[in-house]
């Protein structure tokens, strides 16, 4: 019999690489857009900024310490998509550091944990609809285990990103900045028009 663990594993996975529900895959896709495959640690460094605020917020939301609006959150994740990939377009420099607090955190790391936040809570209602009656004595073994296959599953989608990419940069010689432009573009017109169906006012 699986175990409770290796369940919520599976589940965590299954949930951010579903393509019904693509986007989270397109956030992951529109943070990979401006680095190169030899940057593989620094886009690491990103997903695990942006699973730190996921993991938070979804373990405040599943354990009712904060309210969610999940028309609200629906429609702020292709927001924050767009805000990404426009970060891409208009502030991106060939070298990207900007000193914070004094420091060499960059920015992007900040901007990834804060969106995270915003995911989590998307991240909450699957969460929530799959808890079992009998299992609250579990709960933090779900959250741990359906974050680590969330991480997983981001980790996934960033190796064929950047597997991409460098066909892209290396094999057929496009230009770094036209990479980006692409994948920026087409990942804040998709976001576009999720956000535009999902307008709470609107609904």
């Amino acid at each position: 019999m699986q175990s409770v663990f290796h369940t919520y594993l599976g589940l965590g996975f299954a949930h951010i690489a579903d393509l019904g529900g693509y986007d989270h895959i397109l956030f992951i896709v529109a943070l990979c857009a401006i680095y190169r495959l030899r940057q593989w640690q620094r886009v690491a460094l990103l997903v695990t900024a942006f699973t730190l605020g996921h993991s938070l917020t979804l373990a405040l939301a599943a354990l009712n310490v904060i309210p969610v609006n999940a028309a609200w959150v629906e429609f702020l994740i292709p927001v924050t998509i767009m805000a990404t990939a426009l970060y891409n377009v208009l502030v991106h420099r060939e070298e990207n550091q900007l000193a914070i607090f004094s420091t060499k955190l960059e920015f992007n790391y900040l901007l990834a944990l804060a969106f995270g936040l915003i995911h989590g809570m998307g991240f909450s209602n699957f969460f929530r609809s799959m808890l079992l009656p009998g299992e609250e004595g579990q709960l933090i073994t779900q959250l741990l285990a359906f974050n680590i296959g969330v991480e997983l599953g981001q980790l996934a989608i960033v190796s064929g990103v950047l597997a991409l990419s460098y066909i892209m940069l290396y094999w057929l010689n496009t230009k770094q900045r036209e990479w980006n432009l692409f994948v920026s573009g087409s990942a804040f017109g998709l976001a576009l028009v999720m956000a535009l169906e999902r307008i709470p006012w609107a609904q």
